[in-house]
């Protein structure tokens, strides 16, 4: 069941590129696997799918670790990645730092700065993308876009990071105009911290949209969608 539902997820994002103007396979499929087990990503992983985001840290360093025991008996198969995609308070920034491979929802940077200190210095640098506040939400974490370029070349100066794309979770809109109306400003945001000229390594990665919005996120030039109901089935009780 999971591998005809990752299966289909990618015939649908194929079909959005196309329809975007945009070649098939250039938009990733995160599977955002919070609440579920090792067992669902095990079961995952037979469609090919190795991108997985986590929300509850303590819960996706607990599957990291039963993966990496996993996939230890089978030497001949494509390491897995692993994307933190949630908030993350001063007090778990280490494991973050520690386990994952990506961080997507990084606004201050105080978190930076630890994360930049925790990172092992026999692992490649974290992948970080800013995760932007693109239309206000009260509720929403995120940078504020007038803040993002400020943050942008902090975090650039960090050398056990590398500052990849930014990241949004906007309010659900209304119809594909407007979905594409927000989405589309989180592009043009990407496009003009790009083309300032002040980052040493361009951006590469615009993380948009999820089950409801991807293909508007993907009109709007998402790099990697986010995904984990149309996966996994509803959200099960988190682990911690």
């Amino acid at each position: 069941m999971l591998v005809r539902n990752i299966e289909q997820l990618l015939e649908r994002i194929d079909t959005a590129c196309l329809a975007a103007g945009r070649p098939a396979g250039s938009v990733k499929l995160l599977a955002v696997s919070k609440t579920f087990g090792a067992d669902a990503v095990i079961a995952a992983m037979a469609s090919g799918q190795r991108a997985f985001g986590e929300n509850y840290i303590a819960e996706g360093v607990e599957k990291i670790l039963a993966l990496r025991q996993y996939l230890a008996h089978k030497p001949q198969t494509e390491p897995l990645e692993w994307h933190c995609i949630g908030p993350v308070q001063s007090n778990k920034t280490r494991l973050v730092a520690e386990h994952f491979d990506w961080m997507e929802s990084l606004d201050r940077l105080k978190i930076a700065q630890r994360l930049n200190e925790q990172r092992p210095a026999d692992l490649a640098p974290l992948q970080v993308c800013l995760q932007v506040n693109i239309d206000g939400g009260a509720n929403k974490s995120g940078v504020l876009p007038a803040d993002a370029l400020t943050l942008a070349l902090e975090i650039a100066k960090l050398p056990r990071l590398r500052l990849r794309g930014l990241m949004a979770i906007p309010e659900p809109a209304a119809d594909f105009a407007a979905a594409c109306a927000v989405h589309g400003a989180v592009k043009v945001l990407f496009d003009s911290i790009n083309a300032s000229g002040q980052l040493a390594q361009t951006m590469d990665t615009l993380s948009l949209g999820m089950s409801g919005d991807m293909e508007a996120a993907i009109h709007s030039g998402s790099t990697t969608v986010r995904v984990g109901t149309a996966i996994f089935g509803s959200r099960q009780t988190p682990l911690a």
